[in-house]
């Protein structure tokens, strides 16, 4: 059994002007609806909801006389909730699975996990019957509603900050018969509620990635890429440059994405810690306990700590993943968003291509529209495909140190496609043309045919990229023809070099190589 309750008089917590307005428009709504109104309300990560409908808890006992029930999804929600509750003077009993129900009279307030509360209904341990008033924290999440059916003289209120569901095939708008939309990011920036974010994009390649039965990537496929020596070498040179000394909390999309993470990290010398649903409370305890106290702190985790944590001192989030749910990207983003002291910016780096799928965090998004057409919405997300197809290729940054002599690094694949096919040549004189940049530009930094055939070797991932984009162009992309050009095109690269290096060498100096 688990219950809380408080001798101290109403204490809460001093609300915003944006809170207050929240709280004023909502109770239009107890008075003006029908008692079995289902209202979904929409605020921003960081924007307070919880303190929110924690006053609108103890404001609706007060005027109605009627009890409120709380659903939440996670047990460490549940807690948090209660506490809260406890703030504001509101008397309240956690129903779990242990919890004895006998009391049950004496409080005003229940909160539980909707599992939870649904064997307790189905068993009848739990009379509900003067609750006037449900809420559903993270109401984006469908499992709530398998209990509406218990509530159908209740008041509903949910509450999420992206108002799309978790199940595509169970739109919101079935479930809640009217959004109201809370204050947007970018207000609560302008106005100092939420910190504002210095957002950095790397480009990564996400067609070997797979989507699973939920609608999202896959773990499999997501750590095939992500725990590969590119992509964790890619994450670590992106922290330093954006990132370093700062507090960090990594997002991953895998266990053992997360691990390989933690330990490409310890390699280089960072403090840093990994964290999943395996650790125990203690363990996690002991983890986010350093993670507070220590400055320059990286936490590495999976998807544990989208809801129900906060740490507002952390001064960069990474996203180390590729997600397709708009809920989890935001979720993500505003672990960060708290304002802490004098810092009222933080970093977020993107090593999904999120940003290109879903826009900058905080830009204006039609809540209405996405709550009453989501299927518009979601079909207007561009596939990875399109997304891939209009990034520039950049060198990392030490590779292009060993190109600094050259000022034209970059190949349009697609650009010199088109204009060689409608000057009549063959699709093969492509690959040829891409062949003779490469080499100047290995030329361009030499000073004999094996410096130039030691750069070669630094340009594979470049190389990977023109293949990719090329057998795009000519729509043959099986991966046995794309893996067998990318090995031919290395050959004639380094033909090429061995073959003309002394001619391109001195068109370029004006003077022939040294023996």
């Amino acid at each position: 059994m688990e219950e809380t309750s408080t001798a101290k008089k109403i204490i809460g917590k001093e609300l915003y002007g944006y809170q207050k307005d929240a709280l004023e428009e909502i109770f239009k709504r107890f008075k003006d609806a029908p008692q079995d109104y289902h209202l979904l309300y929409q605020l921003p990560t960081g924007g307070g909801k919880t303190v929110i409908f924690s006053e609108i808890v103890r404001r609706y006992i007060e005027i109605y006389k009627k009890k409120v029930l709380v659903l939440t999804h996670r047990i460490e929600l549940s807690k948090q909730t209660s506490k809260m509750l406890n703030e504001f003077g509101v008397k309240n009993k956690i129903i779990n699975s242990t919890a004895v129900l006998d009391d049950q009279d004496n409080f005003n307030c229940f909160v539980a996990m909707v599992e939870t509360l649904k064997n307790r209904l189905n068993d009848e341990k739990v009379d509900i019957s003067d609750i006037g008033l449900v809420i559903v924290d993270e109401a984006h999440y469908n499992s709530f509603t398998k209990i509406f059916k218990f509530f159908d003289d209740s008041f509903i209120l949910g509450v999420t900050a992206t108002p799309l569901s978790s199940n595509t095939k169970l739109p919101m708008y079935e479930n809640y018969q009217e959004l109201f939309v809370g204050e947007s990011i970018q207000h609560l920036i302008e106005n100092e509620y939420l910190a504002s974010a210095n957002m950095y994009s790397y480009n990564v390649g996400l067609t070997s990635l797979e989507v699973g039965a939920n609608g999202d990537y896959t773990v499999k496929s997501s750590e095939d890429l992500y725990t590969n020596t590119d992509m964790l070498s890619k994450l670590v040179s992106a922290y330093e440059e954006t990132a370093k000394g700062k507090k960090t909390l990594i997002f991953n999309n895998g266990i053992n994405t997360s691990i390989q993470v933690y330990h490409a990290f310890k390699r280089a010398g960072y403090p840093i810690a990994h964290l999943d649903n395996t650790n125990t409370k203690k363990e996690r305890e002991f983890i986010l306990k350093w993670f507070h106290k220590t400055p320059n702190a990286i936490l590495t985790s999976v998807s544990i700590l989208t809801t129900g944590f906060d740490e507002p001192s952390i001064e960069a989030i990474i996203l180390n993943r590729a997600t397709k749910s708009l809920t989890l990207y935001y979720q993500m983003i505003g672990r960060g968003s708290r304002i802490y002291g004098a810092n009222n910016t933080f970093e977020v780096v993107d090593l999904g291509n999120n940003f290109h799928r879903f826009g900058a965090w905080g830009a204006d998004l039609d809540w209405q529209k996405m709550f009453r057409s989501p299927d518009y919405y979601l079909d207007a997300i561009l596939s990875d495909e399109d997304i891939e197809s209009t990034f520039r290729y950049e060198l990392p940054a030490e590779v292009k140190k060993e190109f600094a002599k050259s000022k034209d690094t970059y190949f349009d694949m697609k650009k010199v496609y088109i204009d060689t096919i409608k000057a009549g040549e063959s699709s093969k004189r492509v690959l040829e043309k891409s062949i003779e940049h490469h080499a100047v530009m290995c030329i361009e930094n030499s000073e004999d045919v094996f410096d130039a055939l030691i750069l070669a070797k630094l340009l594979g991932e470049e190389i990977d990229d023109r293949i990719n984009r090329y057998a795009k162009c000519i729509s043959k992309s099986t991966h046995n023809f794309v893996t067998w050009l990318k090995d031919d095109y290395r050959k004639k690269l380094n033909a090429f070099l061995r073959s003309n290096f002394d001619e391109i060498f001195e068109e370029i100096h004006g003077y022939p190589p040294e023996d």
